[in-house]
């Protein structure tokens, strides 16, 4: 902007806490005990001025904490910050682009409570929080002594990864999923594993350098600085470092006085003039969190595929099922799918598990046979390639062998579960991963948060709890794929597709981890002709099998002729009211 930056100022500031000569870390001695520390730290708290909000101070040591769950509960609704957003349209594509807020100031000056109490107060249900805490490079041998000693700057610009940090934020934007590093204070280190995290409405990334790169501030679309007193933010970082990473308050200050406080001066404070509004005590101005969010939600409307929506045009807006119905109408069936030979031993079968009278034992038995047959058809369009072996007999034998990497099945609960043992059966070691696609009750559309990794499955065949979700939110998911799917040949299973809404969000979430478009192959016991045009059509190089097509969907959704509810019939399961043929409506889709 060429205005300078707006002041978001309304309180009369507060009394000035004690200077760093106050504190009492001047009179701490090398001798002191880890114990003492911690009571130093404790006395510390006195010396901040209260905030008003009740806040528990902040706990953590990793620049992520994986314990905690990706969301915020409010009065009004639940806020998901991780996770996939639901919304895309009958092209496969993203329908709204991300609005990414910047928000720097000084170590300490509050920054992370700050991004919080703004997305508590937008009430917008996805939002990614971004710390550049996570972005601290890889340092050397000799950095890590420099580190350990409190001879390290990490307060400078060439201490962060700006090149990661860029291509995570634009991936964002993008709604695409991003591996996120897990930086560890305590040991000045990345961590093993990283973190996945997608892209959501609104993305907030925060950190002490978040205005010190051309390129980065482009990305932002608007930009806030949080300036509070150079005390208040000693006396902060004092308690943080001693009561949660470990530190003494000696090295504390040394560090302070020697790199933080001149990189504040150098590289921190002029990036004020940057920024488009200037946040005064941080968390403590509740006044100015009003008028920021007040400003986004102005800046929210001005693009209409960002607005917050009301409960009737979240409706409208997301009826990705009405576009799919009047998509491809009379349209010949696609090439990339491809039906079983419908010979009389398949029709035999269909005709078992399609009739309404058929038990439960022989729904099951003739439903793995069929699955066992379409997976064995599957794997003939895997890539092969020219191998010769050597007979018992001493003959060479010109054969073929698989040309991928490996096979990875990922099934769609509760359904798609069922067929992963015909593919055990016929690949050795494969890979299994889960996909739970759930419906919003309110909306009826198809919804993957994808955050929750490593979760234990719920037991087979058991239904999700019917909670009542908030109006533009949904339940909780979940989703287990394997490590380094992006170089797998993946067969995703379902057992109906309808429309093939939540086909094509299952599709996305593979290729937002990075599986080739051409790799994914989807299988489904019985689609209706509408759901195969929708995959087709948004996703042109999935290939598609299957063991019959149905020519139509009914106003519920229901595959006609069809086969019912699969998931009910094989589980034994009571139906829902109203359903479809798709898993609670959704799961299958």
């Amino acid at each position: 902007m060429a205005a300078p930056p707006a002041r978001a100022d309304a309180d009369p500031s507060p009394t000035s806490p004690p200077t760093a000569q106050d504190t009492p870390g001047r009179q701490a001695e090398k001798s002191e005990t880890a114990c003492e520390d911690r009571s130093n730290a404790e006395s510390l708290d006195r010396l901040l001025p209260p905030v008003g909000t009740g806040r528990s101070p902040r706990k953590r040591t990793t620049s992520q904490c994986k314990s905690e769950p990706p969301l915020l509960r409010t009065s009004k609704r639940t806020i998901y910050t991780a996770g996939r957003p639901p919304w895309y349209n009958e092209h496969g594509t993203q329908s709204k682009e991300a609005f990414a807020i910047g928000l720097g100031g000084g170590s300490a000056s509050g920054k992370t409570t700050v991004a919080r109490m703004i997305i508590e107060a937008l009430d917008v249900p996805w939002v990614v929080l971004l710390s550049m805490d996570s972005f601290y490079k890889v340092l050397t041998e000799q950095q890590q002594e420099q580190a350990a000693h409190n001879n390290f700057n990490f307060d400078h610009p060439d201490a962060f990864d700006f090149d990661l940090i860029i291509s995570t934020l634009k991936k964002l934007k993008q709604g695409k999923s991003v591996k996120v590093p897990i930086y560890d204070f305590t040991t000045h280190s990345r961590k093993k594993d990283w973190k996945t995290l997608y892209g959501a409405n609104v993305i907030i990334f925060e950190g002490i350098m978040a205005f010190a790169d051309k390129t980065l501030l482009e990305l932002l679309d608007m930009k806030i600085f949080v300036d509070t007193d150079s005390d208040i933010r000693l006396v902060r970082r004092l308690r943080r470092d001693i009561s949660e990473r470990g530190r003494d308050i000696e090295g504390v200050i040394k560090q302070y006085n020697k790199f933080v406080k001149p990189s504040f001066d150098q590289y921190i404070q002029p990036t004020m003039r940057l920024a488009d509004i200037v946040v005064p005590r941080g968390s403590g101005n509740t006044v100015a969190i009003d008028l920021i969010v007040q400003h986004v939600h102005s800046q929210l409307e001005e693009v209409p595929a960002l607005s917050v929506l009301s409960l009737h045009e979240l409706q409208r807006e997301l009826s990705v099922r009405a576009a799919l119905a009047s998509a491809h109408q009379c349209h010949p069936l696609p090439r990339t799918l491809s039906v079983l030979k419908s010979t009389p031993q398949v029709r035999g079968m269909h005709t078992i598990i399609r009739d309404k009278e058929t038990s439960r034992d022989e729904f099951i038995f003739y439903s793995k046979r069929l699955m066992r047959l379409l997976i064995e058809h599957a794997l003939s369009f895997l890539p092969f390639q020219d191998c010769v072996v050597q007979t018992p007999q001493g003959q060479d034998y010109a054969g073929k062998c698989y040309a991928g990497k490996q096979i990875t099945g990922v099934s769609i609960l509760r359904a798609g579960e069922t067929m992963e043992p015909a593919l055990r059966a016929v690949c050795k070691d494969v890979r299994i991963g889960t996909i739970l696609i759930q419906t919003n009750q309110l909306t009826g559309e198809p919804e993957v948060p994808g955050g929750s990794l490593g979760d234990e499955p719920r037991g087979r065949g058991q239904r999700e709890p019917h909670l009542q979700p908030d109006p533009c939110c949904p339940q909780l998911h979940y989703l287990r794929l394997p490590k380094d799917i992006s170089d797998d040949h993946v067969i995703l299973m379902d057992c109906t597709v309808s429309t093939g809404a939540a086909a094509m969000m299952a599709v996305r979430v593979l290729l937002d981890h990075d599986v080739p478009e051409d790799k994914i192959f989807l299988l489904s016991l019985l689609m209706a002709e509408m759901g195969v045009h929708s995959v087709a059509y948004a996703f042109p190089r999935v290939r598609i099998i299957t063991t019959a097509v149905d020519k139509r969907v009914n106003d519920l959704f229901r595959i006609i002729p069809g086969i019912g509810n699969f998931g009910d019939r094989y589980f034994g399961t009571d139906a829902v009211p109203d359903g479809s043929d798709e898993e609670e409506v959704a799961y299958t889709g």
